[in-house]
Parts: C-alpha cells; sequence; structure tokens
C-alpha cells in the first residue's frame, strides 16, 4: 500500500474531475475538496458518473436523482455524457458536436438550445449548483459544484469533512523531510511560498506533505487546489471558490471571492501552476496583499514572479559523490529511492556492493529527480541493475512507463511534453539547440550556437531567462562565468524534438566551429595542459564535436582544427582518447595541413598520449621521430624540445640508458638557443637523470645540483615538458643519486618532498612517476610500511587514468615489497605478471629491478637453480647493452645465488662479489659497496678469513654520516659488533 500511495501522488482521486478506473478494480471512493463532492466513474460493468445529488448510468443511458430516474432528451443526454467525461475541459461548438453526434450537422442555435435544456433538468444556477458554464467566445465546460451555505454551523460541519479529503501523505517519503521543514517554516513567516523545480521533482508531493504538517496551524482549514486538469485560466478561479467553499453565482469574481475570503484565515496549496501561470500569478498577488489571513502555497515549473513571493527551489534527492563507495552508497536518498521502488517493481535480488557502484552511477545521469529515478527503477526486475545501466543513455528510457495515472507523469517524454507545449516556438527552438551541449555552458556559447544569426543580444538573453525560469535551463550556482546546463533527461528530450524543427548539420556546425574557435583563441600548450582546470567542464563537448566532425555527415576540416586545440586539454585527463582523435585528424590531413604545424602539434600529442596509454609502441617511436623532423623543418624550437624529452623518456623506458642520455645531450644543445634560465634548467636535471641511470653518480649530482642553482637564481615555476614535470622528476632522481652516494636520511627528505609535491600539482603522470621511482628509495632503506602506502597510492592512480605502464610498474613494485618480507609465492607472481606486461610494451626499464627481486624470490622457495638462471640473463642484458646504475646490485645478487646453489663454488662467488664492489666504487656509490661488503663478510667469515672481511666491511661503513637505522646499516653494525 505504501509503494501505491508513492506512485499516486498525483492521482485523479483528488481532482476536481471525475476518476475513472480500469474494469476489474477496486473504485478509489468519493475524495475532493472543500465543500465539493466529487465525481466517481466505476467500470465494473457499467460506467457511472456522480455529481451532486445526480448519477449518470453512461451504458444505460439513464440519469438519476437520488434513485429517481429523470426525464431527459436523447440529445441533451448526449451532451451531458460528453462534457461530464471531461471535466474541467472547454468543449467548442465543433467538438460537442463531432463527439455527441458523430456524422450530423447540428446549427449552433440547436446546440444552445440542448444545453438549455440540460441545466433545467439539472437545475443549473439554483441555489448555487452550478453545472455547467459558458465560456464567452469559446465554447461549454463542465464544472463540479454544490449546494453551499454561509452560517458557521454548517462551515465547521464542512470543515471537519474537508480535513478528510486532503490528498493522502505519502506513507513513507526518502529524502524531503529537510525540504517540507523549510517550506513550513517559509510559509509561517512570509505567507506565500512557491514550491519551483522540473518536472518530476516532487513538487506536489512536498506540497501534500506541508498541507497535512500544517493542518494544526491552521487548525484544519487547509485547502489543495489540483489546477493540472483546467485548460483555461478563465477556469481557475471558479475552480478556487468551489474548492474553499464560495458557492454563488459571481463565482468567477475575483473580487467576491477575495471578499469571502478576507474573512476567513486557512492554507491555500495551488498545485500545477505553470500552465495557467498569469491567472494564478494575478489572483495569488491578490491574495496576498488584500486577504492577510490567507496563506498560500503554489507549486510550479516557474516562479509566479509577483509581489510577496517568496521561492524554494526544490532541489533533487542527494546524490553519492563520485568517491563513495559500498555501504555508504546506501545512505543517500537517491540510491534508497531506486532501490525501493526496484524492489517494488519486483526485483528481489539481493544488491551488492558493486551493484550499488552501478545504481549511484544511474542516479546521478538521472541527476537525482525523483520521479526519473522511479520510472528507471521500476525497469530493474525486466532487465536487471547492469542491463538498465546500459540502457540509460538511450532515448528509449523516455518511453519507460510507470504506474502513475495522470498522464503527464506515465512517462519521462509526457513529463516533457507537459512542459514543452506550454513554450512558445522561441524557446523551444533555443531549448532544442540547447541539446547539443553535452556539459555546462556559458551564454556567450549558448549565443553562438542557439541564437538567429541575426538576432538580438537582448531578445536571446531573455529567451534564455525564461527557460531557466520554466526549470528547463538550469543556471550553474558558484560559477563566475555565469554557466547553464540542461539536466541529463531535458537534454534527451530536447535532442529528440530537435531534428524536427531545425537543420541538425547547421547547428552541429556551429558547436563544433565554436570550441575549435575558443579554444584557438586561448591556445593551450603541453606546458600548459596540467593547468587547464577551467577548461575540463568543456571536455565532454569537445568529444561530441569531434564525433560530429569526423562522422559522415560532419566536417573533417572543423575535427582537425578542434583536434589541434583540445590535444593539450585531452592530454590532462584523457590520454587514450588524445590518441584517437590525434589518429583520426592525421588521417584526415590534405595537402594544406599536412607538414604545418598542425600536423606537428598531433604528432607531438599522439607521441604523448601514445606512450603514456598505450606502452612504449612503435606508434609513440614513430611520432617522436616524425615530430621531431617536422619541428626542425618548421623551426619550432619549443615543440622540438618536448619531442627531444619525449625521446629521452622513451629511450630511458626502453633501458636504453645510453641513448637516453645522448638525448639529452641533444635537448641541452637545443635549450642554449633560449635566452632564459628555464629551458637550460631542464637540460641540467635531464643530464643528471641520465647520468644517474649509467651508473655515474658524481657526475648525476653535480648535474641536479646545478639545476636547482640555476632555477632558485631565476624563480623557475614550470619545468614541464613531455607531461613530466622535470623539476619534480629531478627531486625523485637526487634522492636516488643520493641513497646510492652514501645519504640515506636526505634521500628519504628528497623522495618525500618530490612525492608531495606532485601530488599538489596534481598531473597524474607526473606523480605516477614520482611514486614509481621515489618508492625505490624507501624499499632500498627498509621503509616497508611507507612503502607499501606508496605503491598502493600508484597502482590506485594508474587504475583512475587507464595509465597501463604505471600499473604494471606499481605491480613490480609490489613484487619486490612481497619478496622483502619473505611473501615469495605472491611476489613472484607479480613480478612475472608485471614482467610479461612490460616485455610486451618494449619497456625494460625496470628489468634489472625485477630480475634481482625474483631471484630473491627463488631463492626463498629453495629453487636456486631457477634463481640462478634469471639473475645470469639479467647480468648478461646489463654487460652488453646499455650501461645501468643496477649493475653492481645485480653481480651481488647473481654471487648469492651461486652461494646458495653451489657452496663449494666459493671462488667464482668471491670474483663476482669484488667485481660488485669494483663496480660501486667506480660509480661512487657507497651504497652498493656495502651490500657487496655485507655479502663478502658473510663468505669470507664462513672461510676463516673473518678479519679481512670485518676490515673491508668497516672501512665502507666508515664513511657512512647518517641513516645509521637504515636496513644495510644496522646489518653492518650488528656484523662489525658480533
Amino acid at each position: 500500500m505504501a509503494h501505491e500511495t508513492v506512485l499516486a501522488s498525483k492521482r485523479r482521486d483528488y481532482l476536481p474531475s471525475a476518476v475513472f478506473t480500469s474494469h476489474g478494480k477496486q473504485p478509489i471512493g468519493k475524495v475532493g475538496y472543500f465543500g465539493s463532492p466529487a465525481m466517481l466513474v466505476n467500470s465494473h460493468a457499467h460506467e457511472i458518473v456522480e455529481f451532486g445529488p445526480f448519477r449518470l448510468l453512461v451504458a444505460e443511458r439513464l440519469l438519476k436523482r437520488g434513485d429517481e430516474p429523470l426525464s431527459i432528451g436523447g440529445r441533451a443526454l448526449d451532451l451531458l455524457i460528453v462534457l461530464a467525461k471531461r471535466p474541467g475541459r472547454v468543449l467548442t461548438h465543433r467538438e460537442l458536436s463531432i463527439q455527441a453526434w458523430p456524422g450530423v450537422a447540428v446549427e449552433e442555435a440547436n446546440l444552445r438550445v440542448h444545453v438549455a435544456t440540460l441545466r433545467k433538468v439539472l437545475g443549473d444556477g439554483k441555489d448555487g449548483a452550478r453545472y455547467i458554464t459558458n465560456v464567452a467566445g469559446r465554447g461549454y465546460c463542465f464544472v463540479e459544484s454544490a449546494q453551499g451555505q454561509s452560517d458557521q454551523k454548517t462551515l465547521a460541519a464542512t470543515r471537519a469533512i474537508e480535513i478528510q479529503r486532503l490528498p493522502p501523505r505519502l506513507q513513507r517519503m526518502i529524502g524531503r523531510d529537510e525540504s517540507i521543514e523549510s517550506v513550513r517554516t517559509m510559509i509561517l513567516s512570509h505567507r506565500f511560498v512557491s514550491i519551483v523545480g522540473t518536472g518530476g521533482m516532487g513538487k506536489t508531493t512536498v506540497a501534500i506533505a506541508v498541507a497535512h504538517a500544517m493542518k494544526t496551524d491552521f487548525d484544519g482549514r487547509v485547502c489543495f487546489i489540483d489546477l493540472s486538469t483546467l485548460e483555461d485560466g478563465s477556469l481557475v478561479i471558479p475552480a478556487v471558490a468551489s474548492a474553499v467553499g464560495y458557492h454563488v453565482q459571481a463565482q468567477n469574481s475575483l473580487a467576491a471571492l477575495l471578499a469571502f475570503l478576507t474573512e476567513h484565515q486557512l492554507l491555500l496549496v495551488l498545485d500545477s501552476c505553470e500552465h495557467v501561470v498569469d491567472t494564478v500569478a494575478a489572483l495569488a498577488e491578490c491574495l496576498f496583499r488584500d486577504a492577510p489571513s490567507v496563506h498560500i502555497v503554489a507549486t510550479s515549473r516557474e516562479p509566479l514572479q509577483v509581489l510577496g513571493e517568496n521561492l524554494y527551489w526544490l532541489p533533487p534527492l542527494a546524490l553519492p559523490p563520485g568517491q563513495a563507495t559500498g555501504a555508504e552508497l546506501y545512505s543517500f536518498p537517491a540510491v534508497q529511492l531506486f532501490l525501493e521502488r526496484a524492489a517494488a517493481g519486483g526485483y528481489t535480488k539481493t544488491v551488492g556492493h558493486d551493484d550499488a557502484d552501478i545504481v549511484a552511477s544511474i542516479c546521478r545521469q538521472l541527476d537525482g529527480i525523483p520521479l526519473a529515478i522511479e520510472l528507471i527503477a521500476g525497469q530493474v526486475s525486466k532487465y536487471g541493475i547492469r542491463g538498465v545501466s546500459g540502457l540509460i543513455s538511450d532515448r528509449l528510457a523516455l518511453s519507460w512507463r510507470g504506474r502513475r495515472s495522470t498522464s503527464r507523469h506515465q512517462t519521462l517524454r509526457a513529463t516533457f511534453d507537459w512542459s514543452y507545449n506550454l513554450l512558445s516556438e522561441d524557446e523551444k527552438s533555443v531549448l532544442c539547440r540547447l541539446s547539443l551541449f553535452v556539459g555546462p555552458f556559458t551564454l556567450d556559447a549558448a549565443q553562438s550556437v542557439a541564437a538567429e544569426p541575426d538576432e538580438a543580444p537582448p531578445h536571446f538573453i531573455g529567451t534564455v531567462t525564461k527557460l531557466v525560469d520554466k526549470s528547463l535551463l538550469l543556471a550553474c550556482t558558484g560559477d563566475d562565468l555565469g554557466s547553464y546546463r540542461l539536466l541529463h533527461t531535458t537534454r534527451a528530450y530536447a535532442a529528440l524534438k530537435l531534428p524536427g524543427r531545425e537543420d541538425e548539420r547547421t547547428i552541429a556546425t556551429r558547436h563544433a566551429n565554436y570550441f575549435a574557435q575558443s579554444l584557438a583563441a586561448i591556445r593551450p600548450d603541453f606546458s600548459q595542459s596540467h593547468r587547464s582546470q577551467n577548461h575540463a567542464k568543456q571536455i565532454g563537448d569537445i568529444r561530441a564535436a569531434l564525433e560530429w566532425s569526423f562522422s559522415p555527415s560532419g566536417d573533417p576540416s572543423i575535427g582537425v582544427a578542434l583536434a589541434v586545440c583540445s590535444a593539450p586539454l585531452f592530454l590532462n585527463w584523457l590520454l587514450s582518447d588524445c590518441a584517437y582523435w590525434c589518429r583520426k585528424a592525421i588521417s584526415a590531413l590534405d595537402d594544406t595541413t599536412r607538414g604545418t604545424q598542425s600536423e606537428l602539434t598531433l604528432q607531438t600529442s599522439l607521441a604523448m598520449s601514445s606512450m603514456f596509454a598505450q606502452g612504449d609502441s612503435g606508434e609513440a617511436d614513430r611520432a617522436i621521430e616524425r615530430g621531431i623532423a617536422l619541428a626542425e623543418a618548421l623551426r619550432n624550437t619549443d615543440q622540438l624540445l618536448h619531442l627531444l624529452a619525449g625521446r629521452n623518456l622513451f629511450r630511458t623506458r626502453a633501458g636504453d640508458f645510453a641513448g637516453a642520455r645522448v638525448a639529452a645531450e641533444r635537448f641541452s644543445a637545443a635549450a642554449n638557443e633560449f635566452p632564459g634560465s628555464r629551458e637550460k634548467a631542464v637540460a641540467d636535471w635531464m643530464l643528471g637523470n641520465s647520468q644517474h641511470l649509467i651508473g655515474n653518480q658524481a657526475e648525476a649530482q653535480r648535474f641536479f645540483e646545478i639545476g636547482f642553482e640555476r632555477a632558485a637564481a631565476t624563480g623557475l615555476s614550470d619545468s614541464r615538458y613531455f607531461c613530466i614535470d622535470h623539476e619534480l622528476w629531478a627531486r625523485i632522481g637526487l634522492s636516488r643519486t643520493l641513497w646510492l652516494r652514501g645519504f640515506p636520511v636526505s634521500a628519504a627528505h628528497f623522495s618525500q618532498r618530490g612525492i608531495d609535491f606532485a601530488r599538489r600539482d596534481g598531473h597524474p603522470i607526473t606523480l605516477c612517476r614520482c611514486l614509481l621511482f621515489g618508492v625505490e628509495v624507501f624499499l632500498w632503506r627498509g621503509d616497508e610500511e611507507l612503502a607499501e602506502k606508496l605503491i598502493s597510492e600508484l597502482m590506485s592512480v594508474a587504475e583512475n587514468y587507464s595509465l597501463v605502464f604505471y600499473s604494471a610498474t606499481g605491480l613490480a613494485r609490489s613484487g619486490e615489497l612481497l619478496v622483502a618480507q619473505n611473501k615469495a609465492s605472491a611476489g613472484i607472481r607479480h613480478l612475472r605478471r608485471a614482467h610479461a606486461i612490460l616485455t610486451s610494451e618494449r619497456n625494460h626499464v625496470l628489468a634489472p629491478a625485477i630480475s634481482r627481486a625474483l631471484t630473491e624470490g627463488l631463492l626463498q622457495q629453495g629453487r636456486p637453480q631457477e634463481a640462478l638462471d634469471v639473475i645470469d640473463a639479467a647480468v648478461a642484458n646489463a654487460e652488453r647493452g646499455s650501461r645501468t646504475f643496477e649493475l653492481p646490485d645485480l653481480l651481488r645478487t647473481k654471487a648469492k645465488a651461486l652461494m646458495v646453489l653451489s657452496p663449494e663454488d666459493r671462488t667464482t662467488a668471491e670474483t663476482l662479489l669484488m667485481a660488485s664492489l669494483d663496480r660501486g666504487r667506480k660509480q661512487f656509490s657507497l651504497a652498493w659497496q656495502l651490500r657487496s661488503a655485507i655479502s663478502l663478510c658473510h663468505l669470507l667469515s664462513e672461510h676463516g678469513r673473518a678479519e679481512e672481511a670485518r676490515s673491508l666491511l668497516s672501512h665502507i661503513y666508515g664513511q657512512f654520516t647518517e641513516g645509521f637505522e637504515t636496513a644495510d646499516l644496522r646489518t653492518a653494525r650488528t656484523i662489525l659488533s658480533g
């Protein structure tokens, strides 16, 4: 019963009209307004209309007063049946003739005679009874009325009945308690409140609840009037008069009604005012001004805009934020309503947390509009939650039917039809044209797309304002630019109407051109892309414009121009999209655009997006090299620097550290052409990282420090090239260099600061890069708890932004940590999976670290031969290929594997460890020397050379000045003290 009540908040059982029930269902019963008995049509076997003391048996063509049959002519009876079935509707003479006597020509004079006969039989006009009214110049309307008396005794008796005839309040309301209390407070303090909102927001539901809540405030004198069935504003005053119990011949006189109401204190609820807004506005203003004891609540899709009105914009149901998950989702009213209506519609499955996430997404797409949520949730039993989610963007959802009995609320489309049909032609055109906007848009954008070419701005602004007033267009609050947006459901409806009114290609061309031109005006570049947060809300529109431009009906020349301008924006959030649209645009280049700056920008953008979103593919390499050739030919040194930085990164990720150094040196040479220090500082940092990776830690430290000194002297604020913030990357590179040089405390400080800066910067690629290489410092130090948190953050950011490479590297770092924690089985699985992914993407930057950790894990599992095979291959690759700073540790790990597999082969293991020590000294890496010395100390001690071992270890340990509580130094101290 509660569910039936929820969906029937606007049922005709409280309308000033007949209630029709379908065959086989119980009649709803006689309910209505104050002093105004309702009519009932019951279709069990016969259709019966009850009004006043009369009963009209349609099928039997019989009119009774009480139980007494009345004599009435056949033509007059035909008229009564037609009029009574359409209460509140003005029927013209022609409509009456066609519906009452189809195929028979009836003169207007004869029609008047039959109406007069009918009125005489009904006693219309006697003792205040009123059933049929003549609307001058239009036709006739059936108006329900009743015998009325004005003495206080009768009024008091009537009032007791009237309380029962309020529309029933929903037995369970979700998420509206605050709104009800707010409206109640406003009514008591301001007298006149309009509840305003788009169709389906629940204005009537809230108004009914407020009426019930305030019965005690007005001693039961609460009057609810549904105006939705009135087709003419001239019927508003008679409807109000009848509802408040004012039954005299001058019922349509505003002055007489005001005189009557000044004597009474009551709450008047005027529901669904938008289609008769002018008449209601005039009435409400007069009531506010001249009837001080009357309090007014109006519900409308637009404000009445009159004296005394206080607006309450009914908000949508509260929606869960994007980051809400699991059990938290169930606390939000929108989700609660969806699940409740799905269950009422027959969905019996348990909704788990994963499905709750989908429900939350559906509710967000429906903007928290209660009617939309109810109607869509009602389909879950047919399609399932995931099925509904897949269909929600389909315009088919606009036609899914609910169980509401009022026609305008049976489907979302019917709800919008009600509002759309009240618009002027100009308003309809603008609304349909605005449906091309996916996200928020400014007034300037709206005018460029939706205004007529020669339309004066004030006229267009006026039209937009009217759409806002009518709740079809939302003005975004808290936006200095003054932007607007369409609700998702409103946009879908308007898009359906667009083809019937406009040339879609013309409007789509305006839409695409607007964004191409506006972005070209601001000229976003690759250094500034991370600062383009103001344009994030335009991404949906830009994508839609690109889709149209490259479609068969679109204009590819606009698409190329738009792709060029929007690429730096896509690079900030949607790397896969960026690569996709760059490919589309490059394939659409013609002889006038190929080899130009446009192609250079597209190739640069493709190189960046392809590398970060899809790995180190041949596509990224080709785009870099083609871009470098174009930049040199066009003498575009700025983009040349981006591409050279990309070449440095590409070679680094491929494990070609010598090639990366060559690219860094080429970058440095190009940077010397610039007078400022920004490019030179970046060159220093790039050279520092390259020297670090090939194993020259002293030179690396020197270049890093020169770069930081240069940046500090000039106040460098931006060092971004090829989506990488090189200052932050230099902080991480210096932290790793410092650890290798024997400064573990300083290393941790620089690493943590770099990661913190990257978090504040907000660019996902920069943050992932800093986390990936910064966390290694904490793994080296033995800070496992902090390392675990940083690895988790790396994998989360990579997943959120679909960064395949960084997801795989996060898996590798997780494997290293698990092995360090002696969880070999899980660690080996992670490492092998990460290695397979990275190898398939031709990315080998972590290959040495993965091989070392995998060897350690296999040794933990007692598989020394496999461990030796893995580390043998890693050492061979490092020695015959590009130099790597990790070679000393690879040699140490190989010696360890050999000692486990062949304890008797002490000489070979000792040779490997001595080679590791020698490599560490040549790299100026005290940290690698310490690790090798610890392993050598174990080996020599086992064969009677303990003093020699202790002397070697003591010499290296004595060179450290900090970090004595880190893992390796604690181990060394234990050996030396034992």
